[in-house]
């Protein structure tokens, strides 16, 4: 008799259907105990056999002719293995419309094999509500229910031919059953085929996500039913995909680093657990690049974890920061498999032991509990930040629904968030913003108003973050690697553009570096503090100096209170006092603190206490307002203050601080000297004669005049003076006249000799630039020499 074959479609959803995805379709396929899903799916072909029995030869089951799609099983009906019975049982329920799985054995006394076999309907039985399995243990999400009791179920046992025989079969279900559309989606029919997996691997490569994928085969087959696998199936099944793919990865990163650290021992790099998991581990690695630059930048760090997202799909996170030029600077890589709280915790310990353990003031990453707890841990003194704008993509998926019914409530949401520079402000304008929306118990809303002390910018402005300015639009993370790592990027392409990357930026910081040291920027007033600044901050810090510098030009700084040494300024725009800011100014130490808090937040000084230097005569910056890490020799060794030292810098410091404090006292003696007409008359005295006493130390130039705070000549203090004198000339009393020519002689060494220290000074400080800029023109000309070999090859 011919043989007619027929192809039986029944996969068991062995194909990617594996576990659950909890973001699609949690109700299909939940109960994975006994699926049939766990066993291979034979290809079966249907065939003529002597008294209709059934044999798997190769994995082909002969069926007889006839309306094959029809064949019900019966009991007596034979199979020439187990997996033939099973294999035609879950054919039989895809046409019927049930889903199958395995329910019970029992094994041979004699070897323990297995004699008989049930298969049955997937809604067999009921759910084990066994209390001990979960009393210690809290379900988030629990398991729709699925089983019903059903009795449907076809019993085989083995015979002593070797085959297997129908002992048992119940039809009937208690249940409906369901309609061929809808057959793809149970679980036992769920199979991923091999040029469905091909076209998955294709896309998958190419950056495509789960979602757009399942379109593109709906597209090709034709329809979801003849897809034959859900969402969730090819979810799983790249997951899957990708965890295979990552422990060949793992290999081929230890490699790489085991190569760099060959060629430079200074390399740092550590695998999370034991070498025997190393395949599966978190690792991390800084090259000594990384590591120099943190002990140049390191105040303020940003862990990006951007690129472990569906964005990019790759497990990887740099730690990054910003430096004098306010481009992004590289503190090393890590590369996430296990993103547990424990491996973020390992990988910040590990991340700082590299780092020399030293902690930085700031960090900034994704709004991600487990990484919050995990810094909270490792850096409990660091300040942590989410990053804004990852909230504010966030907020476009959360509240989508809201930006589409009212076009207005984006703007009013960032306005909130930037604009308040009171938290007073800020609370009054988040409660206006949520009653205007009707969006008060919105939970999402609510959980990031929680948190909003770690990213709302009025509750971070006293912490430094290495920013230009604190109301930008674009405080999000400045990633390292943009522009060369994209959704396609592999680990195997990854190292090139890995090393691509570190060369861009190192050329970029060189030009920068070139650009600053060899150019002069256009100065805008005749300030001599615009001046200084341009000689020592680089050319983009400058300019945003230079900004803040020439907005004082429409400010007015009016004294409010007086309090000792701090006096209080009322800083405004001409004609907008309803929006003042109010600095305090210790004129004794040269200190001076804004509402707006900008110095504290970026490092530059704003334009409201520039304002108060101006008005108050400070010539030039303090240097304890010029911060290292902002200026040309940020990378250098040589002390701020001694690059600042020369003579007119030094004399506008001294006059300034000298005009501030006589003019301090002198308002003390008038405000006490104004009370009344004696008090009046004693100031007027005490300044006529502190105006003759300065006349005579301005005569003598400022020589030999001042003894313990007084001046001599005056007769009341001549014999405590001489007497003080003689205790340290331990000779024959001197006549006054030779004291006085002793003491010039003396003055007039120091003066030489101070003289001689400022020039020995200048010129080291002389030779110390000239180091720095021939190191500087070594670096450009190696990174010129590499580009003209890579254009040569």
């Amino acid at each position: 008799m011919d043989l007619e074959v027929l192809e039986f479609d029944i996969g068991l959803g062995g194909g990617g259907s594996s576990g659950r995805d909890g973001d699609d379709d949690a109700n299909i396929g939940l109960d994975i105990d006994e699926d049939m899903a766990d066993s291979p799916a034979p290809s079966l072909l249907a065939s003529n056999s002597s008294g209709g029995g059934f044999r798997n030869g190769s994995g082909e089951i002969y069926l007889p002719e006839g309306d094959l799609l029809d064949l019900e099983p019966y009991e007596g009906m034979e199979f020439e293995s187990e997996e033939a019975a099973k294999a035609f049982y879950n054919s039989y329920a895809r046409r019927v419309g049930f889903s199958t799985r395995v329910s019970s054995s029992r094994r041979s006394r004699r070897d323990g094999a297995i004699i008989q076999r049930q298969f049955v309907c997937a809604k067999e039985g009921f759910r084990n509500l066994n209390e001990k399995r979960t009393k210690d243990r809290e379900i988030k999400r629990p398991r729709t229910i699925t089983r019903v009791g059903c009795k449907a179920s076809l019993s085989v046992k083995v015979q002593d031919s070797g085959k297997w025989v129908v002992s048992g079969f119940v039809r009937e279900h208690n249940h409906e059953l369901v309609p061929p559309d809808q057959v793809h989606c149970l679980r036992s029919h769920r199979q991923i085929s091999g040029p469905a997996k091909t076209l998955i691997d294709t896309l998958q490569g190419a950056g495509m996500g789960p979602r757009r994928i399942m379109s593109a085969l709906i597209k090709e087959y034709g329809g979801i039913s003849k897809v034959g696998f859900t969402e969730v199936d090819c979810r799983n099944y790249m997951r899957n995909n990708r965890q295979r793919s990552l422990e060949g990865d793992i290999q081929l990163l230890l490699d790489y680093l085991r190569q760099m650290q060959a060629e430079n021992p200074n390399l740092f790099f550590a695998v999370q657990g034991d070498e025997d998991q190393a395949l599966t581990s978190n690792v991390f690695w800084a090259d000594p690049k990384s590591r120099m630059n943190y002990t140049y930048f390191g105040d303020t760090v940003t862990f990006d974890t951007t690129y472990r997202s569906n964005r990019y799909r790759l497990p990887f996170a740099p730690f990054t920061g910003v430096n004098h030029h306010g481009q992004p600077v590289l503190f090393g890589c890590a590369f996430l498999i296990n993103e547990s709280e424990a491996s973020f915790v390992w990988l910040f310990k590990t991340w700082l032991m590299a780092m020399s353990g030293r902690p930085p003031v700031s960090i900034t990453t994704d709004h991600d509990a487990v990484i919050r707890s995990a810094i909270m841990q490792v850096f409990p003194e660091t300040r942590h930040r989410f990053c804004k704008w990852h909230i504010f993509k966030k907020c476009q998926e959360k509240l989508s629904h809201v930006f589409l019914k009212h076009p207005t409530f984006e703007a009013d949401f960032h306005k909130c968030v930037n604009l308040p520079e009171l938290i007073e402000e800020f609370e009054s304008c988040w409660l206006s913003l949520v009653d205007r929306y009707e969006l008060r118990d919105h939970e999402w809303l609510q959980m990031i108003y929680n948190d909003r002390r770690h990213w709302i910018p009025v509750y971070l402005r006293d912490t430094f973050f290495a920013e230009m300015s604190i109301t930008q639009r674009s405080d999000g993370m400045n990633s390292y690697f943009d522009g060369f790592v994209n959704a396609s990027t592999n680990l195997n392409q990854f190292f090139k553009l890995y090393e691509k990357a570190l060369e861009s930026r190192n050329e970029k910081e060189v030009k920068a570096d070139y650009y600053t040291m060899n150019t002069s920027p256009a100065l805008k007033t005749p300030s001599p503090m615009e001046k200084q600044a341009s000689e020592l901050y680089t050319r983009k810090l400058f300019m945003r100096f230079q900004e803040e510098l020439v907005g004082t030009l429409t400010f007015m700084a009016s004294k409010s209170d007086d309090d000792d040494d701090t006096i209080r300024y009322q800083v405004a725009k001409f004609g907008e006092d309803h929006k003042s800011y109010y600095v305090k100014f210790n004129v004794l130490e040269m200190k001076a603190a804004c509402s707006c808090q900008m110095f504290e937040f970026s490092g530059i000084l704003c334009r409201h206490i520039l304002t108060v230097f101006r008005v108050t005569n400070v010539l030039t910056l303090p240097s304890h307002y010029i911060l290292k890490r902002w200026t040309k020799n940020a990378r250098s060794s040589v002390i701020l203050e001694e690059r600042s030292s020369d003579v007119y810098t030094n004399y506008l410091e001294s006059h300034t601080v000298r005009y501030n404090t006589l003019r301090h006292e002198a308002f003390k003696l008038v405000d006490e000297g104004s009370k009344s007409l004696d008090a009046c008359n004693v100031a007027i005295d005490a300044l006529q004669q502190a105006a003759k006493r300065v006349a005579l130390a301005t005569k003598n130039d400022g020589r030999t005049t001042l003894v313990n705070g007084r001046i001599r000549g005056d007769s009341s203090h001549d014999a405590n003076w001489a007497n003080n004198l003689n205790h340290k000339i331990p000779k024959q009393p001197l006549s006054e006249d030779d004291i006085d020519k002793k003491i010039r002689e003396l003055t007039n060494e120091l003066e030489f000799a101070s003289r001689k220290c400022e020039v020995y000074r200048s010129n080291l400080l002389s030779v110390l630039k000239d180091i720095e800029d021939h190191k500087l023109q070594l670096s450009i000309r190696v990174q010129n020499i590499k580009i003209s070999m890579k254009d040569g090859l």
